[in-house]
Parts: C-alpha cells; sequence; structure tokens
C-alpha cells in the first residue's frame, strides 16, 4: 500500500510540473507577443479595458507628455508623439479589433525593445502624475491657443472624424465641447488656416 501511495505521490508531482511546463511553451507559439509588450501593457491598462479606462489613461500620460508642459524636451515630445500611435489604434474600435486579432502594429516604435523602453518610461511618468496636476493642467488648457492647435492638427489628421479626434483630445468631453469645437473649426475654415477638413458637419 506505501507503495502504491508513493507511486501516486510521484505522479501526482510530475504532473504538477508537466503542468508549468506545458504554461511555458504555451507562450512560445506567439514569439512576436513574447518578445515585446502589447499596446495594452505600454498605456498601462488590460487587454480587457473599456474605451472610457483606455482614454483615462492615455488622458493622464499626455497631460504629462505635452509639449506645453515640456517646452524644449525632445525625449517627452517624441514620447507623446508615440503615445499618439497607441491611442490611433486602441482609441479606434476597428483599429483595436484588428489589433486584437493580430497583434500588429506597423510601426518599429511599438515593438521589441522599443515598445519595453516605452512601457517603462510611461510606468514612471504615470506615477507623478497626480489628480490636482490634472485640474491645473486642464484649467490652463481649455480655452488657451495650443488647445486650438491640438484640435485643429487632429480634425485634420484624422480628416474629420470626430469620434476618433474626442479619443485623442486632452480635456475633451464629447458632450460638453461638441459644439465649441465646432465653432473653433469653423472660424479656422473661415480664416483659412492650413489644410482643415471641411465636414464640419459631422460634429452635430
Amino acid at each position: 500500500a506505501s507503495h502504491r501511495m508513493g507511486r501516486k505521490r510521484r505522479a501526482r508531482v510530475s504532473s504538477d510540473s508537466d503542468g508549468d511546463d506545458v504554461e511555458m511553451n504555451g507562450d512560445e507559439p506567439a514569439p512576436a507577443a513574447a518578445e515585446s509588450k502589447s499596446l495594452y501593457e505600454i498605456l498601462g491598462v488590460a487587454s480587457t479595458a473599456s474605451q472610457q479606462e483606455i482614454k483615462k489613461a492615455y488622458h493622464k500620460l499626455a497631460l504629462r507628455l505635452h509639449p506645453d508642459k515640456n517646452p524644449g524636451d525632445e525625449e517627452a515630445n517624441e514620447k507623446f508623439q508615440q503615445l499618439q500611435k497607441v491611442i490611433s489604434i486602441l482609441g479606434d474600435q476597428e483599429k483595436r479589433a484588428l489589433y486584437d486579432e493580430t497583434g500588429i502594429t506597423d510601426d518599429d516604435a511599438l515593438v521589441g525593445e522599443a515598445a519595453d523602453n516605452l512601457q517603462a518610461y510611461f510606468r514612471t511618468v504615470y506615477r507623478k502624475v497626480t489628480e490636482a496636476d490634472i485640474e491645473e493642467f486642464e484649467a490652463k488648457y481649455r480655452g488657451s491657443d495650443s488647445e486650438k492647435k491640438d484640435l485643429k492638427e487632429l480634425y485634420t489628421k484624422f480628416k474629420g472624424n470626430m469620434n476618433r479626434l474626442f479619443c485623442s483630445m486632452i480635456c475633451s468631453d464629447a458632450k460638453l465641447d461638441s459644439h465649441r469645437f465646432k465653432d473653433i473649426i469653423d472660424q479656422a475654415i473661415a480664416e483659412g488656416r492650413g489644410e482643415v477638413h471641411q465636414s464640419v458637419c459631422e460634429m452635430g
């Protein structure tokens, strides 16, 4: 009987270690995913995060890295651009679904070692941002020339697609800001500044 128990115990131990092996091997078929951080990890959210949670995490980082907060800081400016690339994928439901399916970003700055560095950098930045920082920045930013500049750039970049614009536009709320933004863009078009795309009617 004791021999049989011994065999049973050994079998249990080996099945446990086999389980570990299986788990470890489970990561191997997708080396791309294992090699670099996912866009979700870079942003610091779960892959199941809602669009609202993704936008909140983006805003918290964007407020800290915005060029207005870091005049002359090339690294912060570069990371801000990369952050916008992340949100342009995760903030767009179609692009996010495609990324979830393929894990591909088509951007060297968001894969491999670059992605790992970006995730580490954002994690440090994220910890430094307080609610007070956000409120202070928002108070100065809303209605400023800097906000108008960002708005026009994003409006042109997204060809008038307001859903995508509101996702990338910091300190913005579609319910609160639609009419205010429409007025700013109408004025920019009237003044003929830049190549502001004339599909303002989408703003409703």
